[in-house]
């Protein structure tokens, strides 16, 4: 027995979003009418994937074309429709307007539902001389075929120097990327650091990577121009920064960060948010009858905080657009919200993060303690473990006291599959003792029998318990010159001899503590430290139990100061 379907939906755009929405859609109805619209003649394409292509790590750039028009026809029955750009929309008569990019024509359909997939546009400041030739941005495949066609034209080895204009993610892949390739190149970043989800301190291990390959990294330095070189006649800018340093780039990446595409949105009466992007219910609907919106365009729910964000990821993205299609077909479902799970891979190294960072919460309110770890990724006496610098946050106070907020990871091995699993325990509303007691695979070649995961909650559990009080990096430096503080370091005296952390500490490593102990002043305040926080940990235990009055280990200790360590397989 068949039916006949009486939707009409129209799609605005594709990749992630778009894609999703309409192939599931098509699941679920057989019958509806889909048309998906896209201004560029990519319908859908792996745009996560574009700078692997322009390094040459990815060669066939065919890869990146998930679907074309007819693949999308053959496949689930959807009329595609390439460079056909929605100019205008009259939600009452629930009417678009069609521009035909190549000939300008127009003309117009109607929908009993219009879904908005528009995504995220490059953000270009007014910066004088920001459009100038080979200043180029990367959003979709043609930006990506621009950047290779400049790269490539002239003499092969024309463009020899870049500069990447920004330390998010696509600035950080493509300062790799261009690196591989074998171009000199200086990443430039205006705030105080790289990558801006991730805390300064596991941010700083993504520029330790990027400056030990051969990128130059300047931070706290906005661009003020982009001006010709000395030789107008030659190709790419001179970028000029506010504290008047010069470089010259034969190649300028843009990567200052995205901003949501709503002024079709905006013309068409949604309601947009103070920071420009469509607002939904939580079935992903917006304020005009009958108008969805999904993927990078959309503020959505940020579940640790109980606010609204915009997260520009992909795999939201594909929930959401599966998401808006059960609830056109009734099927009703809520978007429970997006934690911010992302990675970003550099020369080898990962660094992940999932939840809330420390800046996020102190702006929401939010009571919360951290620690520091740096676990192997595999049983340490198994050949090839990497160390991991591992960080959670978790709440400090309330009724929900050790719920976790937030984690981050880098490492050149485990550092995502930590992350993963910390992502799921969010999720799923754990706290810090949940984490301490997860089960999870253990064999030699692939995991620990205490994993990174039951570490981290184990050492939170220790804090939340009163077993150790910490102090963190940031602490470092007052506490070294507060008189009533003694610093202890714990380690071996190679060790100490090979890295000081600080001149006033004394050092008694911590197998000859308990022989030594009276060398120690019990009127001071006592912060024991090591190389990685747990021989630290041993020693504040004992001092603890031999009746000193106030012991604080350094949290994460000299491996979270100093990141050269983490990237070196043993």
């Amino acid at each position: 027995m068949t039916h006949e379907s009486n939707k009409k939906v129209l799609v605005i755009g594709a990749v992630a979003g778009g894609a999703s929405m309409a192939a599931r859609l098509r699941r679920l109805d057989e019958d509806a009418n889909i048309i998906l619209f896209e201004k560029g003649p990519d319908p859908s394409f792996a745009n996560c994937g574009m700078p692997y292509y322009i390094g040459g790590e990815i060669e066939d750039r065919s890869k990146l074309s998930v679907h074309t028009p007819k693949s999308l026809k053959d496949m689930l029955n959807v009329d595609v429709r390439v460079l056909s750009e929605i100019i205008k929309i009259d939600g009452d008569a629930q009417v678009v307007t069609v521009k035909e990019v190549a000939t300008g024509s127009e003309y117009t359909e109607t929908y009993t539902e219009l879904v908005f997939s528009v995504g995220a546009k490059p953000f270009l400041p007014p910066i004088p001389g920001i459009d100038r030739p080979g200043n180029l941005s990367l959003r979709n495949l043609e930006d990506m075929d621009k950047i290779v066609n400049w790269m490539s034209l002239g003499k092969q080895d024309a463009v020899k120097t870049a500069v990447v204009a920004g330390g998010g993610f696509i600035g950080v892949e493509m300062a790799e990327q261009l690196r591989v390739k074998g171009l000199q190149v200086t990443l430039v970043e205006a705030l105080p650091q790289l990558m801006a989800p991730l805390d300064p301190e596991m941010a700083s291990m993504v520029q330790h990577q990027l400056e030990s390959n051969g990128v130059e990294v300047i931070l706290n330095s906005p661009i003020s121009a982009f001006e010709p070189k000395a030789d107008e006649n030659a190709r790419g800018s001179q970028v000029v920064l506010n504290d008047g340093r010069r470089m010259d780039a034969d190649v300028v990446i843009l990567g200052l960060g995205v901003r949501p595409d709503t002024d079709l949105a905006k013309a068409a009466g949604l309601k947009l948010s103070p920071r420009g992007a469509i607002v939904v219910d939580e079935q992903m609907r917006t304020n005009v009858k009958n108008i969805w919106a999904v993927g990078d365009a959309v503020e959505v729910r940020n579940p640790i905080t109980g606010g609204e964000w915009l997260v520009a990821l992909a795999g939201p993205a594909n929930r959401q657009g599966r998401l808006c299609a059960d609830n056109i077909c009734g099927k009703a479902k809520a978007y429970k919200g997006t934690f911010g799970s992302s990675a970003v891979r550099v020369f080898g190294v990962t660094a992940a993060g999932t939840g809330m960072n420390e800046r996020g919460l102190k702006m929401a309110g939010i009571p919360y303690a951290c620690v520091h770890l740096h676990p192997t990724s595999h049983a340490s006496y198994y050949p090839g473990s990497c160390m991991i610098a591992l960080k959670i946050l978790f709440q400090s106070e309330g009724s929900d006291v050790g719920k976790l907020l937030g984690a981050q990871a880098v490492g050149a091995d485990g550092a995502d599959k930590a992350v993963d699993s910390l992502a799921t325990a969010l999720q799923a509303g754990m706290n810090v003792h949940d984490l301490a007691d997860l089960e999870l695979c253990y064999a030699p070649p692939v995991g620990s029998a205490k994993s990174p995961i039951n570490l981290a909650g184990m050492i939170a559990q220790d804090v939340l318990d009163g077993l150790v009080s910490i102090v963190q990096w940031t602490d470092l430096s007052k506490l070294a010159e507060d008189p009533d503080v003694h610093l202890l370091d714990v380690r071996k005296p190679g060790e100490v001899a090979q890295k000081p952390l600080h001149a006033k500490a004394q050092n008694i490593p911590v197998q000859e503590l308990r022989a030594r102990v009276d060398e120690i002043p019990r009127d001071k305040r006592i912060v024991t430290f090591c190389a990685s926080g747990k021989r630290g940990y041993f020693a504040a235990r004992i001092l603890m139990q031999r009746g000193f009055a106030r012991v604080d280990n350094l949290d994460g200790a000299l491996a979270t100061i100093h990141a050269s360590p983490l990237m070196k397989s043993k």
